[in-house]
């Protein structure tokens, strides 16, 4: 069957993959293996692609822009975070531990939070209007709830999540081989590689749509204006 032409160009476009892995390169991550067909496909279409494993950076803990304000001697967020603001879609990815996201993971969405009180060009908070989407690997259950955790905190501070927003890939219940591991399956999975399809494009669809169209409106959600009295057609009956 005949492909349908692309409907649009993605070459302006820029999107960054985070690994919350905890292996530090040159291991092998098998969440890198995920995030690999994500990215072949954006950068067939001219997306400029970028992966930052948070484990190979002295990130310091902590929920502000730059720790060392607050007793960390060393943070490198501050030179990561330039990346986050360049980019119109950020993917998280990372493995499953005992059933949730690892610690690289869960200390990214908080360095990302650090930001959210921060205002765009058009007075929005700083996250709108990029689009976010998760990739999980591991060998126990745990997928849906990992993504569930990445996808709730990145629409909260404030990126847009399309459809189908999340793909993984998970061996058997127990020890075993690992998605790049010689003989998993992880590779050949017709439901991790379409669903991997799936979230990229739906990814780049979104992103496109966005930056066509300026953006979110700049209507009813301005946290300044809030402030200065604008209440957007917000009504308390309990005042009436």
């Amino acid at each position: 069957m005949d492909e349908a032409p692309v409907p649009a160009d993605y070459s302006d476009l820029k999107a960054l993959f985070f690994n919350g892995t905890l292996k530090r390169s040159p291991q092998k991550s098998n969440t890198e293996g995920l995030i690999r067909l994500s990215r072949l496909i954006m950068e067939k279409q001219g997306v400029a692609t970028r992966v930052i494993r948070t484990v190979d950076h002295d990130i310091a803990s902590g929920v502000y822009p730059d720790m060392r304000e607050y007793g960390w001697e060393t943070d490198e967020w501050p030179e990561l975070y330039p990346a986050v603001q360049e980019a119109d879609i950020v993917v998280v990815a990372g493995p499953i531990w005992l059933g949730d996201n690892s610690s690289q993971t869960k200390k990214l969405i908080e360095r990302l939070y650090a930001h959210s009180g921060e205002l765009n060009a058009k007075g929005q908070w700083a996250f709108y209007p990029k689009v976010g989407g998760c990739l999980i690997t591991g060998n126990e259950d745990g997928i849906k709830h990992c993504s569930m955790n990445v996808l709730y905190s990145l629409q909260h501070i404030g990126f847009t999540i399309p459809p189908q927003a999340d793909a993984g890939w998970i061996g058997p219940v127990g020890p075993g081989p690992s998605y790049l591991d010689e003989g998993s399956g992880g590779p050949e999975s017709d439901f991790t590689n379409r669903n991997t399809t799936f979230m990229t494009w739906n990814l780049l669809h979104l992103a496109r749509m966005l930056k066509d169209a300026g953006g979110i409106p700049a209507y009813g959600n301005l946290p300044e204006e809030w402030k200065a009295g604008s209440k957007f057609g917000f009504e308390n009956p309990e005042y009436r």
